[in-house]
């Protein structure tokens, strides 16, 4: 993985606001994260891909919920958005971090 690519993940993370209340229950989520069984699951995927391609399939996915979230469309999900989120917060952690300097 470039490290242009990884800083571009890490500046599209930094860059997610979202309301303090979805960070928060997604911060407490983190602790009881599984990734062989949560990752699957939030994914729909029969086995768990690799921290990088979870990442950019779980911002899509995010942004997706953010946007149905904010036009305020019945079919939003605040459950699924958490579970996303903390998948998100999750995975970010596995990534290797872009080297100073380099």
């Amino acid at each position: 993985m470039g490290i242009t690519v990884m800083t571009d993940i890490m500046q599209i993370l930094a860059n997610i606001h979202r309301p303090r209340l979805l960070i928060r229950a997604a911060r407490f989520g983190i602790e009881e994260y599984n990734r062989d069984r949560d990752l699957k699951r939030v994914m729909k995927t029969s086995s768990a891909p690799s921290p990088i391609k979870a990442v950019n399939s779980l911002i899509a996915e995010e942004a997706r919920l953010e946007e149905t979230r904010q036009a305020g469309d019945a079919g939003y999900s605040v459950a699924r958005h958490v579970d996303v989120l903390i998948a998100l917060m999750a995975e970010a952690r596995l990534l290797p971090r872009p080297r100073q300097g380099a």
